[in-house]
């Protein structure tokens, strides 16, 4: 009479017919499928945080930035209202006038700087900065420091801490630079 009770301890196969050793394989496989499944978890779940981050910032970079466009379109404009106060300043009448161009220009600056938007000027001397500044015309000198910026043709602009236009400048060069015009060795 064989019974359960009657069989060794040490035998391998369960009620179901399968080994211990299959268990044992069909526990690894289960655990490295739910390690898996884990780190492809994390991993998502990381993502998912980045993208949160990224949208946050961009939705942030939406509101600061948004007038970016606005703001391009009416340099001009103030660039115009600064050379209409310069040729009535020059002229020597229309001083009203003159006067009232700068209050409207006063009162313009003023909007834009309270909107984040500043200046970006170089003077005579300021060493040039391809960032902020952009060469239009590079001049030979002995009087100027070499790379330093002798006009400021136009002034630059920033909003907040994105350059909108950079000033746009004429450069001092060390003479005879160029003057062999030959080939180098």
């Amino acid at each position: 009479m064989d019974d359960e009770r009657d069989k060794p301890a040490g035998n391998d196969q369960s009620q179901d017919g399968g080994s211990v050793e299959e268990l044992r394989a069909a526990l690894a496989a289960a655990r490295d499928e739910a390690r898996q499944n884990l780190e492809r978890w994390v991993r998502e779940r990381a993502d998912l945080e980045n993208l949160k981050r990224r949208s946050t910032k961009d939705r942030a970079d939406a509101v600061r930035y948004g007038t970016e466009g606005l703001i391009r379109d009416l340099l001009p404009i103030v660039d115009n209202l600064e050379r209409a106060l310069e040729h009535a300043k020059g002229a020597g009448e229309g001083k009203a006038l003159a006067d009232g161009v700068d209050l409207v220009l006063k009162a313009f600056r003023d909007t834009l700087e309270r909107h984040g938007v500043g200046r970006v000027d170089a003077p005579r001397g300021t060493r040039f900065d391809p960032a902020l500044h952009e060469a239009v015309a590079h001049v030979e000198t002995a009087a100027d420091e070499p790379n330093g910026v002798i006009e400021q043709l136009q002034p630059g602009y920033r909003l907040h801490d994105r350059l909108l236009r950079p000033a746009l400048v004429t450069v001092a060069k060390a003479p005879g630079n160029l003057a062999s015009g030959g080939a180098r060795d």
